[in-house]
């Protein structure tokens, strides 16, 4: 009777053991309503009408966020990568969790029967704290995903912003720019040789309207690379002689002397720096960035994603233990998704250089933003141990959009630098940024309209236009068909001297024009 005195006047009276744990376990859907039952009104409605806001709240950005011209998944991607996004959802996170844990357990401690047995009390506590976890469970979860997304955005994209260029503009990240140049590294290591070799080498330019891509492949054996002058790579390695070792071998000779031979040995991989600028420097593009991958670390980041899908036409055999990938449509691990691009058997490293382009082609359509969400436990984990870039943090947002306007509009073609086109042993710079500044002049002019049929150079349609044939001229010389069937053939039969009019190898570009992957790649 003394407790029922301490009431409030017309306070309802409490509900048994079982009432209690039920308004109680109402309180995890409907904050408040606990408080409302036991004539706590204005608790109660302030609690409810908090909660009733902000899901309206949150209602109204995801109708705002779905209608984004650039997705809702893109947005919300681009969001995880900022700091300042994630430090202000995990603090809401945080905030929103404890609030609602105090309701839950004030709930039960308004609603509880006074003088409850041992037992009772114990079942109310078990519930309670059931009802707890159901909140904390997955507040702990988003609390360490951001934790984790937090800290492999700080430590992979860690790079400061360019000196030479303005300070970021969100509004206009690329500084009005009609394109982007990225350096991709593939880098290869093992315990039983020296040092690194970054044996696979691209350089993707982008558009920064249209998403259009063009992979500039270089191969690993290119010889003679220049220098830029005045710096010290050019004063050790001076003409006429130069360079006396391959393409691939330019990363490990700046690792061994990053002070004496890097042109910025205080970046964070002065080897790294280093390889983008002299690409840069011999194709005639101005890189802006790299990003580099061990190729376990490929192996890793497939595996993160699900794996990726690929069309095999021929068996692709690999490895020491006679591995094979086997023709038609397959779901790649990371593993075999590794020696697709890297297999020589049967092949060469010109062949590889195509599968790797083709690769790249495949997971740049497959690994959309809705993937990258769902999988950035996994892919946290891989890129952090995998992935070394000079991309700065506030550039990450405008590369997954430009990503996405890639994957949903863009075209991807590939301009090879290998034979027959360019001789690696003795390699023409000036004609090679000729053909470099004409697959991007070419991929700019014709944006959507490029062509998806490979030249017939590459391909061997047909003869060139405007050649007679034999059959138009009166009684036709030895020479004059020796020459028709000469210009006949495709520049691959004219180089190799086989009769198939193109290469076998899926992705294999050959001729002086940039080919639409789509054309090239199964």
């Amino acid at each position: 009777m003394a407790a029922e005195d301490e009431r409030p006047e017309k306070a309802p009276a409490r509900p048994g053991t079982g009432g209690a744990l039920l308004w109680t376990a109402a309180s995890l859907p409907l904050p408040g309503a606990a408080h409302l039952r036991m004539g706590r009104r204005g608790a109660g409605i302030v609690i409810l009408g908090a909660y009733l806001l902000g899901i309206a709240a949150l209602a109204l950005w995801l109708v705002r966020l779905g209608a984004h011209e650039a997705g809702a998944a893109t947005v919300l991607t681009g969001m995880a990568v900022q700091d300042r996004w994630l430090l202000g959802a995990m603090g809401a996170v945080f905030v929103i969790a404890v609030l609602w844990l105090t309701v839950i357990v004030h709930s039960w401690t308004i609603t509880r029967p006074e003088g409850a047995k041992f037992g009772q009390r114990l079942l109310g506590g078990v519930v309670v704290l059931l009802l707890c976890a159901t909140v904390g469970a997955p507040a702990a979860w988003a609390l360490h995903g951001g934790y984790t997304a937090y800290e492999t955005l700080g430590s992979v994209f860690d790079a400061p912003e360019r000196d030479d260029l303005p300070p970021h503009d969100a509004a206009d990240p690329w500084n009005g720019a009609d394109r982007v140049n990225v350096m991709l590294i593939g880098s290869d290591s093992a315990d039983d040789r020296y040092g690194v070799r970054t044996d696979t080498m691209m350089v993707a330019s982008l558009d920064t309207e249209t998403g259009d891509a063009v992979l500039v492949g270089l191969p690993r054996n290119l010889e003679n690379i220049q220098f830029p002058e005045g710096s010290e790579l050019a004063e050790r390695y001076p003409e006429p002689y130069g360079f006396d070792l391959l393409l691939n071998d330019v990363y490990q000779t700046v690792a061994e002397e990053p002070d004496e031979l890097a042109l910025d040995p205080l970046s964070s991989d002065p080897a790294a720096d280093t390889l983008k600028k002299v690409i840069g420097y011999n194709v005639g593009l101005d890189v802006e960035y790299y990003a580099m991958v061990d190729m376990m670390g490929f192996r890793d980041l497939i595996d993160a994603v699900g794996g990726v899908r690929v069309r095999i036409e021929e068996p692709i055999p690999y490895g020491v233990h006679g591995g094979v990938l086997e023709p038609g449509y397959q779901l790649l691990d990371g593993h075999e998704a590794l020696w697709y691009g890297r297999s020589r058997i049967g092949s060469d490293d010109y062949g590889r250089m195509g599968r790797q382009g083709c690769l790249v082609k495949y997971v740049a359509e497959q690994v959309d933003p809705t993937t990258v969400l769902t999988s950035y436990r996994q892919l946290a984990g891989a890129t952090k141990r995998t992935l070394s870039t000079d991309i700065p943090q506030t550039k990450v947002p405008a590369f997954i959009e430009l990503a996405d306007l890639l994957t949903d509009n863009g075209d991807m073609s590939a301009l090879q630098l290998s034979p027959p086109q360019v001789s690696t042993g003795n390699p023409d710079w000036d004609e090679i940024k000729e053909l470099v500044r004409e697959a991007i002049g070419a991929s700019e002019e014709q944006g959507d309209d490029l062509s998806s049929e490979p030249s017939p150079s590459a391909s061997g349609d047909g003869a060139e236009e405007g050649v007679e044939g034999p059959e138009e001229i009166e009684d036709p010389t030895l020479e004059e068909w020796q020459e028709w069937e000469e210009d006949e053939r495709t520049e691959w039969q004219r180089y190799t001297g086989l009769d198939e009019p193109s290469p076998a190898d899926p992705g294999r570009q050959v001729g002086s024009e940039a080919t639409d992957l789509n054309a090239i790649c199964p």
